[in-house]
């Protein structure tokens, strides 16, 4: 079983300081951690500062997003390489709330994660469908396509570090969690989907982690999914007590 991930968006929230003293937390919270890993994805503005509370530590940083060029006339983004520079070693891309509201399509998605991948960053690729989508029994059509063309442009090789995250539109933000058999009926279909592309082995190996609504009292259950490998975190992560609970979730041994 790959090795879980715990990852927190802090989405549009918290300034520099804010963001190292929430760093500096979680920092303390996961010493000594063992049998998981741990992911922050701050704002562009503490990256730097962040990074700073991070080091030495085993908890790696994400940026939420990038652009797909090295650099050049593109006013107000931000490049793979200016991430890696700030001390990232991850990048969200694809999240539900960038295709909804600034444009993203699998296109764009596709050249991002490509790009990411080239400046050696190692891309979380976020899918999901809307309420709409999922009542019109839409889902698994929707998260194989976003899937197929997200990864379109990415190599072979890096499939093996590949970060992918399950996020229902439908439960982001909204109180509503998908139920641990919904999310491991669209985990294990992803996974199939990840093995026709690539291969078995790797796919088996790839985290798929789960995100919508992910909170300290539903991810045990959550976690439990032979198929769900982590968690996205939102809200939640915001609280250092409440995110360090779903770091050190509930094992299926019983131990926390």
């Amino acid at each position: 079983m790959p090795v879980p991930m715990l990852a927190a968006n802090w989405k549009m929230n918290c300034l520099a300081d804010e963001s190292a003293e929430l760093a500096r937390s979680v920092v303390e919270g996961c010493a000594g951690l063992k049998g998981r890993d741990v992911l922050l994805a701050a704002p562009f503005t503490s990256l730097h500062v962040v990074a700073r509370e991070l080091a030495g530590s085993s908890v790696s940083l994400a940026a939420q997003d990038m652009f797909w060029e090295q650099s050049g006339a593109w006013t107000g983004e931000v490049s793979a390489e200016m991430i890696v520079d700030a001390g990232c070693s991850h990048v969200v891309i694809g999240h539900s709330e960038r295709r909804e509201h600034f444009g993203e399509t699998d296109y764009t998605v596709a050249r991002k994660v490509a790009a990411a991948h080239a400046a050696g960053l190692i891309p979380l690729l976020c899918v999901g469908e809307t309420l709409a989508q999922r009542e019109a029994g839409q889902t698994a059509e929707v998260v194989e396509r976003q899937l197929r063309g997200g990864l379109f442009e990415f190599e072979q090789a890096g499939f093996a570090s590949l970060l992918l995250a399950y996020e229902p539109v439908w439960a982001i933000g909204t109180g509503h969690t998908a139920s641990s058999e919904q999310a491991e009926e669209v985990h294990a279909g992803l996974r199939t989907v990840l093995a026709d592309m690539s291969d078995t082995d790797t796919a088996a190996g790839i985290r798929i982690l789960y995100g919508g609504s992910v909170k300290p009292d539903n991810v045990d259950e959550l976690m439990a999914c032979p198929n769900v490998n982590g968690a996205l975190v939102g809200g939640a992560s915001l609280k250092a007590e409440d995110f360090l609970r779903i770091v050190h979730h509930r094992e299926q041994s019983g131990v926390i």
